[in-house]
């Protein structure tokens, strides 16, 4: 096994510390983009390395060297906190006046306490009346991409890979993103729209958990065939079916239900340290 570590700031006497902790028998520096990034290669322990990276908020990944970047065919990611950094639905409820009544609502659907149809549908219902055009508000001033997300894009399609963006969320965003950012797929909730205003409901099939899991499967079995690699990116409790339907699965600064459940998690780097998990040939 490799070691990637990556992070905002990285000192020579931390990387000395992880080496030794690790065992590591070379050290090489990678294009991190906005974080420092290196592998330390043919690593031979690995107790201690974790905590002491998460005390040092360094993010850690022991990586499988033959997992080269060109074998990844699929990269599925989230989008509220992971694509981008904002819930959407709390922000439009913020435009009702009533963010912090759905943000709770959100927060526990995320952290698996409650179902995610069943708490979509009852925050979904709080934003009745609520004028489309406030939706246009929310994505031109509020929405913006998690930090290296357009590099993370750009780095995976340029290696061959198709990329699919997957949301509870709704299609007014995940439309908006998908032409912005030249995304090949993306499935989300459609928000029913009467007169201007929404409605409080949503229409057609309900993009839940399992909707997530069975696009994302859909994919891979017709793009993964052979030694391809699908890749999963997610943050919340409705994201796991659809991570451990991955090869290779990522919590990005994740509730710890997902982090305890998926290969890697970042939680100091952008999205492009998911480009360092897998070498170049």
């Amino acid at each position: 096994m490799d070691l990637v570590v990556q992070g905002p700031a990285i000192g020579a006497a931390e990387l000395s510390t992880i080496a030794a902790l690790s065992g590591a028998q070379g050290i090489a520096a990678l294009d991190g983009g906005a974080q420092q990034a290196y592998r330390l290669a043919r690593v031979e322990a690995r107790a201690g390395v974790a905590e002491f990276c998460a005390i040092a908020g360094i993010d850690c990944a022991f990586v499988d060297p033959r997992l080269t970047r060109d074998r990844v065919r699929l990269v599925a990611m989230d989008m509220d906190s992971t694509l981008i950094t904002i819930e959407c639905i709390d922000e439009i409820a913020d435009m009702q006046g009533i963010k912090p009544a759905v943000a709770a609502i959100t927060g526990a659907a995320m952290r698996g306490e409650i179902d995610f149809r069943e708490s979509l549908t009852r925050r979904v219902a709080l934003l009745a009346g609520l004028p489309v055009a406030a939706l246009e508000r929310v994505y031109d001033e509020r929405v913006a991409l998690a930090p290296g997300a357009q590099r993370m894009i750009r780095g995976f399609a340029a290696a061959g890979a198709k990329t699919l963006l997957v949301s509870g969320g709704f299609t007014f965003f995940t439309e908006r993103l998908q032409a912005r950012l030249a995304l090949d797929d993306a499935v989300a909730n459609t928000l029913e729209v009467a007169d201007g205003r929404l409605t409080g409901r949503l229409t057609g099939t309900i993009v839940d958990a399992e909707g997530k899991a069975a696009r994302f499967a859909a994919l891979k079995h017709g793009l993964c065939a052979g030694d391809g690699i699908a890749v999963a990116i997610g943050d919340g409790a409705n994201d796991l079916p659809m991570l451990r339907a991955a090869d290779v699965s990522i919590a990005y600064r994740a509730k710890p239900v997902v982090r305890a459940a998926t290969t890697h998690a970042i939680d100091h780097s952008g999205l492009d340290a998911v480009l360092n998990l897998f070498p170049d040939k």
